[in-house]
């Protein structure tokens, strides 16, 4: 199928700029929204399947047991440096698998800051209303003062966790304490423990849940080499636990056993490198495995640099797939403690990186759902978080840090510039069938598309193969970008060349795909398909494009801005049409402060009960989408006289030429130069396309903009002939 400039675009653009102008978010969408997800499931299919881990959990209780007494084994521990163990499974082949919290003693990273009131996109996005769910050795103090009433104990057990308290304190404290704000900070936690944890997240999430949190894992130093990477039988319970509630996404730890010496049989390399450390549920298709990383983050948002942390664990996972997903900051984050309900601890570990990840996942939700009334299914919000994240050293993915360092701030840029510069589609493919769509990339960017899906679990799981590379995917998908005969591939990584920088070519066994054209420009085909048949006859995916050129929407100032006509019961002003463009007209009487604001798509508006001798000011700008707004125009005055009414004509005091702006270079790297025939006392400024003012000055000579971030602003240009504006794009 062609894409085509979607009908529906008008009431996209409409709800981003009702979420803009509202004051108040109105707690039933949120809870509306949920109820959709609920009745989109097959809730007779999730109730069997939760029957079917119950049974097997009982089972699994009752072996564990007679392990224990009949080894002498310990049923759980704590080590002395608070690290939490427990026999919690039993492998396909009798091992015994211990789970572990993953702190290693010792948010800005993910940019969600910029999210926040009076943060980079000052979106005002806390997490209000929305919930999370944390799985961990206990449950969190939950009377702690960083929660208010926003942890809920919800297994309503006694036993109180140290880790649960650090996680969850990283991902909603209030910030009673400043330097241990969470990153969701007005949202809800449910905390449970680790015991019934597969059961507890099916039912959760069966019923609306979106998110949880796992910063546990299985101990390395206690199973068989083959089950390092190996797609095990409780990551097929996960990604079947995904696949049937597709708008639950798993967010677990990587690991800190870069350094363990574990693995004494890697799929790549010696030992003491480092690589396949992987283990259970980490390793699952649809789930996103979170690494440690050492970061610098700008004023701007910018990543300045990365590294991955000395302690999280590498990939790849045994075919191949990229693991982990992505990193986050694990560095000695200070979060709350469970000694008192003032106390505060530094903590160090993916345990760490994973609630920042998960936190800035949620406030994505949030956010699509206060722009276009509805979640994202978990591949959409997966797919946004790898398409969007900084990548690190070489170009690609890779098997320490995934994608990249998640970033926040530019996965809400693609949600604002939606049906702009950017798509995100949920899509459908049927088995034998073929999308395709044309896009035309804005010259000079780089065009990125994307595809990521829920894949259902694998029907075969390894029982102590070494180094299986069996590829766990069920239905592959392929995308590719054409143009004149040439074919852009998606990246790949081959786990035989662990070490090497990621290639481009036919990716056989991941779930994600992102394919780029680097400095692109004119049209090009962006086609999906499918190997072989598709499992279940279909397969939902998720389309995600940046750097297209969607609509034809203009952010240029309305000019030619005049008194139409008049009545005896107001006056009609117009102005330059632009097609597909939003116009917000505001006005007022001259004696009072207060604009009265209108949106409308056409060029043309009446301003009714007008009172006869009054004088109105009227003025008009250009909106595409919550980033992407023009400057006000030149703003027209008129005195009221019924049908006698004209405009009161500011007689200036010399005859200006008409100011004509132009900039190059276009994208600008470092300086921005002005085209326009300019007095010396010009004067300049560049605004953000949310509205921010960032930079003025007088119009002399180049415009130095190297410390601007990447995107696009807008330069106005006053002189004594007027004022005029144009948009640049910065890289």
């Amino acid at each position: 199928m062609d894409y085509r400039f979607p009908l529906g675009l008008k009431g996209v653009i409409f709800s981003i700029i009702m979420s803009l102008l509202s004051a108040v978010h109105v707690l039933a969408q949120t809870k509306n929204a949920k109820e959709q997800i609920r009745s989109s499931y097959n809730q007779g299919k999730m109730s069997s399947f939760i029957s079917e881990l119950e049974i097997e959990h009982q089972t699994k209780l009752k072996k564990i047991g007679d392990l224990v007494r009949s080894k002498g084994l310990k049923a759980s521990e704590k080590k002395n440096n608070g690290i939490q163990i427990a026999l919690k499974d039993i492998g396909t082949d009798g091992t015994p698998l211990y789970y572990t919290t993953l702190n290693d003693p010792a948010s800005q990273t993910s940019r969600a800051h910029t999210l926040y009131d009076k943060g980079l996109l000052n979106l005002g996005l806390t997490g209000t209303n929305m919930e999370v769910g944390v799985w961990d050795s206990g449950v969190a103090l939950t009377s702690h003062q960083e929660f208010d009433t926003r942890a809920k104990n919800a297994d309503d057990t006694d036993e109180v966790s140290l880790h649960a308290t650090l996680v969850t304190g990283n991902l909603i404290s209030a910030g009673v304490e400043p330097n241990a704000k969470g990153v969701a900070y007005g949202a809800q936690a449910l905390t449970h423990d680790w015991s019934r944890d597969k059961i507890e997240v099916a039912e959760a999430a069966a019923n609306g849940l979106l998110l949880s949190n796992h910063s546990y894992g299985i101990l390395s130093d206690r199973v068989p080499d083959w089950y390092f990477g190996a797609y095990i039988k409780v990551t097929q319970d996960w990604d079947r636990i995904m696949y049937n509630a597709p708008y639950y996404l798993m967010v677990t730890a990587a690991g800190n056993a870069q350094n363990s010496y574990d693995n004494e049989a890697p799929n790549y390399g010696k030992t003491a490198d480092g690589f396949d450390l992987l283990l259970g549920f980490t390793t699952t298709k649809n789930g996103l495995s979170i690494a440690g990383a050492n970061t610098e983050i700008d004023s701007n948002g910018e990543l300045k640099k990365a590294s991955v942390a000395g302690y999280s664990s590498f990939g790849p996972v045994d075919d191949g797939r990229v693991k982990p997903d992505l990193a986050g900051d694990g560095g000695d984050i200070l979060s709350t403690s469970s000694t008192t309900n003032s106390s505060y601890q530094v903590s160090a570990g993916t345990s760490m990186a994973a609630p920042g990840v998960t936190g800035s996942l949620l406030l994505l939700q949030q956010y699509h759902e206060e722009l276009f009334g509805s979640f994202m299914k978990a591949a959409t919000l997966k797919g946004l978080a790898l398409h969007t994240a900084d990548d690190v050293d070489a170009k690609g993915p890779d098997y320490k840090m995934g994608w990249g360092i998640m970033n926040a701030k530019s996965a809400a840029e693609v949600l604002q510039n939606r049906e702009y510069t950017s798509l995100v589609n949920e899509e459908s493919l049927l088995d034998g069938e073929t999308f395709t769509l044309t896009v035309t990339a804005i010259d000079g960017e780089d065009l990125i598309a994307s595809i990521s899906w829920t894949d259902p679990e694998a029907e075969t799981v390894n029982r102590g193969e070494l180094n299986s590379v069996t590829a766990a995917l069920m239905n592959d998908l392929d995308i590719r970008i054409t143009k004149d005969g040439q074919t852009y591939m998606p990246w790949k990584l081959n786990p035989a060349k662990a070490n090497d920088s990621a290639t481009k070519g036919d990716n056989k066994v991941d779930p994600f795909e992102r394919v780029e054209v680097e400095n692109a420009s004119g049209t090009y085909t962006i086609t999906i398909s499918h190997k072989g048949s598709l499992k279940n006859g279909q397969q939902d995916f998720s389309l995600i494009v940046s750097g297209a050129q969607v609509s034809n929407c203009s952010i240029e100032t309305p000019s030619g801005i005049d008194l139409e006509n008049s009545t005896s019961e107001g006056s009609t002003i117009s102005w330059n049409e632009a097609e597909e463009t939003l116009f917000e007209v505001q006005y007022k009487s001259i004696d009072s402060d207060v604009w009265e604001s209108e949106l409308i798509w056409e060029n043309s508006f009446e301003l009714a009960s007008l009172e006869e001798g009054k004088v109105y000011e009227a003025r008009v700008r250009s909106i595409c989408t919550e980033n992407a707004v023009s400057e006000f125009s030149e703003t027209i005055e008129f005195e009221f006289q019924g049908e006698e009414t004209t405009l009161i004509e500011n007689t200036p005091l010399f005859i200006p030429q008409e100011l004509n702006v132009s900039v190059f270079p276009n994208p600008a790297v470092d300086y921005l130069n002005v085209n326009a025939e300019l007095s010396k006392d010009a004067e300049f400024s560049i605004v953000t396309t949310s509205g921010n003012v960032i930079k003025k000055g007088k119009t002399q000579g180049s415009i130095n903009v190297a410390s601007l971030s990447s995107g696009l602003y807008v330069l106005v240009v006053q002189d004594y002939s007027g004022i005029k504006s144009t948009k640049f794009y910065k890289n």
